[in-house]
């Protein structure tokens, strides 16, 4: 018990504190909007994120403008090698339309999106406080969600 469990207590502190030193980033997923016209622009794309180090997977999609990055990386880093080759790019700004609760919003809805998303966009929406506020808006017809008998 004496110097035994000393000593393997001293072995076991100076792995643990070697660890700590270096840091692993968590995995992460990073999509990013890139305009890509042909296949050259696409490889070029492709070839300058999979060359960064702790990239897992990269996914192109020429047809929504998308770059889906996997890995232990850094999404500024991701971001900033794709503008290193001469695209404009920047994060991915939709989200799927089922996610929003008022899609149609002046600033939510973008012509330009991907088919089934919209912006991603802080939406105002009216919390009610009261309750008999959310009777009412039960039966409103300014809710999509509202009771259809009447």
């Amino acid at each position: 018990m004496g110097a035994l469990d000393y000593l393997s207590n001293f072995f076991n502190a100076a792995t643990t504190r070697s660890r700590s030193r270096s840091r692993r980033r968590p995995m992460q997923t990073v999509e990013i909007k890139v305009k890509m016209d042909c296949d050259g622009c696409e490889r070029r794309v492709k070839n300058s994120v999979k060359s960064m180090k702790g990239v897992k997977t990269v996914e192109v999609n020429r047809k929504q403008s998308r770059v889906t990055v996997s890995g232990n990386v850094d999404p500024n880093k991701v971001l900033k090698n794709v503008k290193n080759t001469g695209k404009r790019a920047e994060f991915w700004p939709y989200i799927p339309y089922n996610l929003v609760s008022y899609p149609y919003a002046t600033q939510a809805y973008d012509k330009r999106a991907p088919a089934g998303h919209v912006k991603n966009v802080i939406q105002a929406v009216a919390t009610h406080n009261n309750t008999d506020e959310n009777i009412t808006h039960l039966f409103s017809d300014d809710n999509p969600n509202a009771c259809s008998i009447m």
